[in-house]
């Protein structure tokens, strides 16, 4: 948990050394309080040796004065200290989901396939919330309760042995508790970390599916499956927390007893005149500083194993080694081949896969041209393609787009070039407006107090209804009553599907891309709508390059080269005529759609 303490600031630092500057005057007056207290009793009790009388309502007034203002100087030092350490613990936390974050969007589909998306939420979530209340808590405690135990100890042993070795004993009980208990507790609250991220996956995926689960009556599947998930979790937390529930009696039987000790053993100092009465009530009060400065190690001690299990999860994220980076001496795109893609002998296969989901794929498109994909499902269309903007690296092979291998050049530099509209439509919560100027959002030169500032969107609203234009999506959008500041809901779930998928067509023509991916993007489209988005795309669009997976033949059959794949392998390739005489599977499943007529 301590390497996180890491991604403080230079600034932070020097804040850290201030509040132990501040915890120290605190421990400072708190460790001297007894000694007014002493003072006092001393004053109300006894006779001043010098003029045989009791001291003067002024001299107890005096007393209780500079007692009161060290009271309240540690009340000051306390307020002080509390802010600094919030401060600094949500600046940690803030910093920690930064990086997460940041760490997460850089990984490739191979890492983020490790982590299920649950567990990342509630390691964004729940493990960083633990380690930034630890964190706050040992900010603190870490300085103020060693330099008061150690403080306190010292004064008792000067004048007291006795009451030191009781007091050294009652620790040496507390150390020996808690080491059992954390001992105990430390692998169920790895259990609960896990069975929270399990908790979470059955939530989400009922959420997500729920329109399904309601279609075929499985709410009371879904709520025994939730159940037994949650029953898990609340048997790992039960048994925790009784193990920690424990820790409180013992303490207050610790306490009580030292204090029972102390008074026992102060009444027999008192008789053999080693001690007077005021001194037990100093030596009392640095006693109970000393064993509360313990309970408050024993309560970050309860907190810690759990911070600590949540910790080393983030730095499983944090320390995750991408596989797909950009070189260290990027190339540049060569300018006369540019929109060009090619695929020489490329061969690929998932993680952990023992065969191959792609095998030795060759083929050229030029810019400008159209190329389709099409095959039985599980052919590996949508892997072939999502191969071209780098999500997963090849195998084998070599990959160009521009004329220059896609590992060569930087990772953003490729995506710049690539308008991308994935099978699903994706929206995101805002407008229609902010979703199909996606592309145009920019961030500010730097970064201001750790965290990224939005320009403005540099896509006019002249380049957003064009691109709407192209793919039919005005004819929707015009229709709602606040057009193109019409609110979208979170997943878009205020549209309907082909509405989302022409939003989605329309956001990748906004970016005014040279290369543009569909992947079987037109599947929600009518016939009637296919043809005329594609009629447009192909009108406004000249000079892009344009690969289409689609299951529908009257999509691709104007594509310069059609790619025929079965089983991860090139079967045929070339135009509709070329491969209607050339290729059987093509023919196959074109004559599944359209008649002989219609072909011809």
């Amino acid at each position: 948990m301590l390497r996180l303490f890491s991604k403080f600031k230079p600034f932070d630092w020097v804040l850290i050394a201030l509040l132990t500057g501040v915890v120290i005057v605190q421990v400072y007056f708190d460790v001297h309080l007894p000694d007014y207290s002493a003072e006092l009793m001393r004053r109300l009790t006894e006779t001043n040796i010098l003029t045989g009388m009791r001291y003067s309502t002024a001299d107890i007034w005096r007393t209780g004065g500079r007692m009161a203002l060290y009271a309240a100087g540690s009340l000051g030092a306390s307020i002080v200290g509390g802010f600094m350490a919030a401060y600094l613990a949500s600046k940690l936390g803030r910093q920690i989901r930064d990086d997460l974050f940041s760490k997460v969007q850089a990984f490739g589909f191979e890492e983020t396939g490790r982590f299920s998306t649950a567990s990342l939420i509630t390691r964004s979530t729940n493990d960083i919330g633990q380690v930034q209340m630890v964190a706050m808590l040992l900010l603190r405690v870490a300085i103020s309760a060693p330099v008061t135990a150690i403080w306190a100890i010292t004064r008792i042993n000067q004048s007291s042995w006795e009451i030191t070795l009781t007091t050294a004993i009652a620790i040496g009980i507390l150390i020996l508790v808690l080491l059992v208990l954390c001992i105990f507790a430390l692998p169920k609250f790895r259990l609960i970390q896990k069975l929270t991220d399990r908790l979470n996956a059955v939530t989400r995926q009922n959420l997500t599916g729920l329109r399904v689960v309601k279609a075929y009556n499985a709410d009371k599947f879904e709520q025994a499956k939730f159940g037994e998930v949650n029953k898990e979790l609340n048997s790992a937390n039960l048994f925790a927390n009784s193990i920690m529930g424990m820790m409180m009696p013992v303490l207050m039987l610790v306490i009580n007893g030292v204090n029972l000790a102390i008074f026992w053993i102060g009444a027999h100092l008192i008789n053999t005149g080693s001690l007077s009465f005021p001194d037990l009530i100093q030596f009392s009060g640095l006693v109970m500083q000393v064993l509360m400065a313990f309970i408050m190690i024993s309560m970050l001690l309860v907190m810690t194993p759990r911070a600590q299990v949540s910790a080393r999860r983030i730095s499983e994220v944090l320390n995750t080694k991408e596989k797909i980076k950009d070189p260290e001496a990027p190339k540049q795109f060569d300018e006369s081949k540019q929109g060009e893609i090619e695929f020489d002998n490329v061969s690929f296969k998932y993680p952990n896969a023992e065969n191959n989901i792609l095998e030795n794929i060759s083929f050229r498109v030029g810019k400008g041209q159209t190329a389709a994909f099409i095959g039985s499902t599980g052919s590996g269309k949508s892997t072939l393609i999502n191969l071209v903007p780098r999500f997963y690296d090849i195998s084998d092979g070599s990959l160009k787009v521009g004329g220059v291998d896609i590992r060569e050049v930087r990772q953003e530099d490729l995506r710049a070039k690539i308008g991308y509209v994935p099978q699903k439509g994706v929206l995101f919560g805002g407008t229609i407006e902010s979703n199909i100027g996606y592309s145009g959002w920019k961030l500010l030169t730097g970064e201001k107090d750790g965290s990224f500032e939005l320009s403005d969107n540099n896509k006019s609203l002249e380049t957003i209804k064009k691109a709407a234009h192209i793919a039919m999506a005005e004819e929707f959008i015009d229709g709602l009553k606040d057009g193109y500041q019409s609110k979208v809901s979170q997943g878009g779930k205020n549209f309907s599907g082909g509405q989302k998928q022409r939003m989605s067509i329309a956001r990748a023509v906004a970016a005014e891309p040279e290369i543009f991916i569909f992947d079987d993007s037109f599947s929600a489209l009518d016939y009637k709508t296919d043809r005329e988005v594609r009629a447009r795309l192909k009108k406004h669009l000249k000079g892009a390059t344009c690969l289409i997976v689609a299951q529908r033949i009257g999509t691709i059959m104007d594509a310069d080269l059609i790619v025929v794949l079965e089983e991860g392998k090139i079967v045929g390739k070339g135009t509709h005529k070329e491969l209607l005489k050339s290729c059987e599977a093509y023919k196959e499943i074109a004559l599944s759609q359209l008649t002989e007529e219609e072909l011809k």
